[in-house]
Order: C-alpha cells, then sequence, then structure tokens
C-alpha cells in the first residue's frame, strides 16, 4: 500500500506540473483574453455599422435587427476560434465547428417550416414585391400591407379584420400589387336598349365620368360594346383612379349612379340584367302596331 508520505509526494508533485504548465500558458492566456475583449468590441461596432447602413436601404426593422445581430455572433465566433488557437486548442475548435455543423443541421430539420418562413421573408425584404401601404391581392386574400415580418405578412382586409399570411406562401405565389405603379383601373358592367344610339350612350358615359373629380385625366376613359344580350346591347367602362385618393369600391359606386343619372336624363334605358324586360322598346313597338 502507498503510504501517506508517497501520496503527498505524488500530490504536490502534480500541482507543481500544474502551476508551471499554468504559468506557461499564462501569456498566451492573456493575449486569449485580449483577443476576445477586442473581438467584443469589433462586433458591437460592425454590428452598429451595418444596421446604420441597411436602415438606409430597407424600412424592415426585423431583417435589419437580425442580420445585425448575426453579424455581431459571426464575429464573436470568429474572435473565440482565434482565442482558443492561440491557446493551442485546435482539435477544441474542430470539435466545436463539426458540433455546430450538426446543431444545425438539426435544428434546420426540426424546424424546416420556421426556417422557410425566414428565408422567404428575408427574400421578401430583400426583393421587396411589396412594402407597407401597399394595396395587395396574394393567396386569396385582399387588404392593405400593414406590416412585412420576416415570419408573415400582415394585411388590413378592410372589413375591421387583420390576415397573417406565411412568409413562404406570398414569396411562392403570385402577388397582385395594385399600388405599384400608383394608378388602378375600375372596370363598370352594363348595357343599353337596342333601340338606343349607340355613339350618344357611348359619348355621354364618356363624358359624364371623365368629369368625375377622382378620375386621372392623363388616361382615356375607354368604353367598348362586347355582346349581344338577350334584351341589351353589353359594354365595359374602363376607367382609372389614384388608389391613396379613392377605394376602388367608392370609385366604382360613383360612376354607376353618374352613368345611371347621364342615362336618364337623355332618355337611355340602360338594362343591366339579361332578364329584364325592356319596357321602352315594347312602347315603341305598340306605338307602330296599327290600331283594330
Amino acid at each position: 500500500m502507498i503510504d501517506l508520505q508517497q501520496a503527498t509526494r505524488l500530490i504536490y508533485a502534480e500541482l507543481l506540473s500544474w502551476s508551471r504548465t499554468a504559468v506557461r500558458y499564462l501569456p498566451k492566456l492573456a493575449v486569449a483574453i485580449i483577443l476576445l475583449l477586442l473581438f467584443t468590441f469589433l462586433s458591437r461596432l460592425i454590428s452598429r455599422w451595418v444596421s446604420q447602413g441597411l436602415h438606409r436601404v430597407s424600412h424592415n426593422y426585423s431583417l435589419v435587427n437580425l442580420t445585425s445581430a448575426l453579424v455581431r455572433v459571426l464575429v464573436m465566433a470568429l474572435g473565440l476560434f482565434i482565442a482558443l488557437g492561440v491557446l493551442g486548442l485546435d482539435k477544441t475548435v474542430t470539435s466545436l465547428l463539426a458540433g455546430a455543423g450538426v446543431i444545425a443541421l438539426a435544428v434546420g430539420f426540426a424546424f424546416q417550416d420556421l426556417t422557410t418562413n425566414f428565408i422567404s421573408g428575408t427574400m421578401l425584404a430583400i426583393t421587396r414585391p411589396l412594402q407597407v401601404g401597399d394595396v395587395v391581392d396574394t393567396n386569396g386574400f385582399s387588404g392593405k400591407v400593414l406590416d412585412v415580418k420576416l415570419r408573415s405578412v400582415v394585411l388590413d382586409n378592410g372589413q375591421g379584420q387583420t390576415v397573417e399570411i406565411p412568409s413562404k406562401d406570398v414569396f411562392q405565389k403570385p402577388i397582385t400589387n395594385y399600388s405599384r405603379i400608383g394608378f388602378r383601373r375600375i372596370e363598370v358592367s352594363a348595357g343599353v336598349s337596342y333601340v338606343d344610339d349607340l355613339n350618344k350612350a357611348q359619348q355621354l358615359a364618356q363624358i359624364a365620368v371623365s368629369k368625375l373629380p377622382f378620375v386621372i385625366h392623363d388616361r382615356p376613359v375607354e368604353l367598348y360594346f362586347r355582346n349581344f344580350g338577350d334584351s341589351n346591347i353589353q359594354f365595359v367602362l374602363w376607367f382609372w383612379i389614384n388608389p391613396s385618393v379613392i377605394g376602388p369600391p367608392a370609385a366604382l359606386s360613383e360612376a354607376i349612379k353618374t352613368i345611371k343619372h347621364t342615362f336618364d336624363e337623355n332618355q337611355i334605358l340602360t338594362v343591366f340584367a339579361g332578364q329584364t324586360f325592356d319596357l321602352k322598346q315594347k312602347l315603341q313597338n305598340a306605338q307602330t302596331q296599327p290600331s283594330a
């Protein structure tokens, strides 16, 4: 058996060896600590620069904050790896890198939908097919964009409700943006009697709608007859508005009232439904028939 004196000598020798090793590592340890402090300062400085630069080109605060945070983490990780290399812990650096790769792969599979949404949100922020304030139609929902997050896009559907659509669905499916060019075309469909003068009806409707204050005068008001109905000749009228001035439903309503009022003043019968009886034509036919 090892006596107490021999055990004490072994413990003392081991402690002495550790202390000598620690003394030899003190300069390297000091350099590693200085490097960590330096990279901590650099990470904050570079993160601030990145945030200020991104704020100039993007108004997506979620993307700006996420990017600046990622830059800060990357700079800190670089400083940690360099410090470990100074201490001679190269194998530890390799193990950390391998572990980080495995963890990233596992997280990617476990949160596949969440990762896809974040990547899609990042691409939406970069390509900017829609912005806050735009009126869009996507994934079967229409409304005004309230917020463009990394995970989702929030719409105001105009009915007192908000709709939150995942970013991957918005990124992967078509987007109709009514605000991108600043104009929107409104379509009015109606019909006039067979016995009315089509040229007169066309001119009256175009002039009446063009005088509405919200109609863009740089673009012409167009009216085209497109079909022979059962009791009317159907037409479509197009005019352009600025959605920021008046909403499409209000513009359509005002145009319909104006056309109806103009046709009534000029004795032009407006027939909207295909099964509506053309009383004007019946009266004229009755007047032309010989009395018995």
